[in-house]
């Protein structure tokens, strides 16, 4: 097409004045973090994504869910400040991956990611988009920079939960559904940490572990319970996400010990007590760090004290279950016990641990490889 000299003119001015405004419209959608300046909290905006749909069929992600509403509340976030993503397929690193990127384009400053799945697209994301920060639940991994992980300290409330157990347990076989085997610290840290509760008030009882190889599986978790009950288990207590292992210990007139919320209120009548997690501590925690310009990646693991895990109370038992759960609750929020502490005997017959000295985190994070003395395969 011919063009006249006038109309080039015209054209070049026009595309002058229209950059301002470009830049300045992308600037304002994708404004970005730097460490240690504070951020202003009308502009952030979160991506949430979760593995699975918000409800009680995954009380894991239904914990998650409650934690970051906690969080909005307490910070004063609009909703227009969420993004929020579920069935977000962890297996799946290509969807996790263009899931984030999509929020990220969104706007989203803050990624939260609460699922160990997601740990490997987390690190990859965090390299590329430095102004992001990148938030992994119960993973390993972090940076120097912008991505941390964050775990509770569920082997503390393992433990009284293990009180629990032992306490009520007459055939003196407890059972437990765990997500994983051994090669999982996460799972096989909590089993030894409920068996470590168990023997301390009940030293003649075992732990019979059934494991269903899925961090969500209902109907494997469902024929792991019943196995277990078959063994002679009178106690069903579990590390998975659904409900279907307390409704199979109804169903066959046994106890159970719940998880991630409380299943007491879903499967009245025969839940002793829950281990829960309170996220929203931790997020309120994450967020305000942002808005301060405090944000630190070093990983964040919250127990007890920092009121991120506990027990609900004792049901359908006696005063001196009660009694024992809050003396051993008092002495681990004072730091006084610390569960994996002195030497340990491992079911195949080693010690871990030494006199005098407790487990390092890392160690209860990540290398938590064997089952305490009195835990039993199926």
């Amino acid at each position: 097409m011919r063009k006249t000299a006038a109309g080039v003119i015209a054209v070049f001015v026009l595309a002058v004045l229209a950059v301002p405004a470009f830049f300045t419209g992308c600037t304002e959608k994708n404004v970005r973090w730097t460490p240690g300046k504070p951020f202003p909290k009308e502009r952030i905006k979160i991506g949430i994504i979760h593995p699975n749909e918000i409800n009680e069929t995954s009380l894991y992600d239904w914990a998650h869910y409650e934690g970051t509403v906690e969080m909005q509340k307490t910070l004063g976030l609009g909703d227009d400040q969420i993004i929020r993503r579920v069935n977000v397929f962890e297996e799946d690193q290509a969807e996790t991956e263009a899931v984030v990127r999509e929020c990220i384009s969104e706007g989203a400053v803050i990624i939260i990611a609460p699922s160990y799945g997601y740990m490997e697209p987390c690190e990859k994301l965090a390299a590329e988009f430095p102004g992001v920060i990148f938030a992994h639940a119960t993973g390993y991994k972090h940076n120097d920079r912008n991505f941390t992980n964050y775990s509770g300290r569920v082997y503390q409330a393992r433990y009284l939960s293990g009180i629990v157990a032992g306490l009520k347990t007459e055939s003196g076989k407890i059972g437990f559904v765990a997500a994983m085997g051994r090669d999982n610290s996460e799972v096989s840290g909590s089993v030894n940490a409920f068996a470590l509760g168990v023997e301390s008030v009940n030293p003649g009882a075992r732990i019979y572990v059934k494991v269903t190889y899925s961090w969500f599986d209902p109907l494997g978790e469902g024929e792991a319970a019943k196995a277990l009950i078959a063994e002679g288990c009178d106690v069903i207590a579990q590390h998975t996400n659904t409900t279907v292992p307390q409704l199979a210990a109804r169903n066959a007139g046994v106890w159970g010990i719940g998880f991630n919320g409380d299943m007491g209120a879903y499967v009245p009548g025969t839940v002793l007590t829950s281990v829960v997690l309170r996220w929203g501590a931790y997020y309120c925690h994450l967020v305000q760090s942002v808005i301060d310009g405090t944000f630190s990646p070093a990983p964040y693991f919250g127990g007890i004290a920092e009121g991120v895990v506990d027990i609900t109370p004792p049901a359908l038992t006696g005063p001196e279950t009660a009694a024992a759960v809050e003396a051993a609750r008092r002495e681990i929020r004072e730091g006084r016990f610390n569960v994996f502490d002195g030497e340990l005997e491992t079911s195949g017959g080693g010690i871990i641990g030494v006199k005098g000295e407790t487990l390092s985190d890392s160690e209860i994070i990540g290398n938590i490889h064997w089952y305490y003395r009195n835990v039993v395969e199926l």
